[in-house]
């Protein structure tokens, strides 16, 4: 199942606070990207937050799978795990 992962902050902490563990959060990531369970990686144009695709069983399997990453785990930054399914609505087009 394809899982959407977006950032959300916590309150109190600044960039500062996250720097040194960086290199650590990014290791994790590329380790997560090479087992093929996160798939896509991105960060909003408008703010400083990542949006990652993840493919997992489900949501409560994305969550604990975003725990392992360091900032997570420092309680730094947090995510909503969101569930996608495919869009129906090109059934219309075709009857069906």
């Amino acid at each position: 199942m394809k899982i959407l992962a977006m950032e959300k902050d916590v309150a109190g902490v600044t960039g500062e606070r996250c720097e040194p563990y960086l290199r650590e959060e990014a290791a994790r990531v590329w380790e997560l990207y090479q087992e093929g369970v996160i798939r896509e990686i991105y960060f909003r144009q408008d703010r400083p937050q990542a949006v990652l695709i993840l493919e997992c069983d489900d949501a409560a399997g994305a969550t604990q799978i975003l725990g392992t990453l360091p900032l997570v785990r420092k309680g730094l930054i947090d995510f909503d795990a969101i569930p996608l399914k495919a869009y129906p609505g090109f059934s219309r087009l075709f009857g069906r």
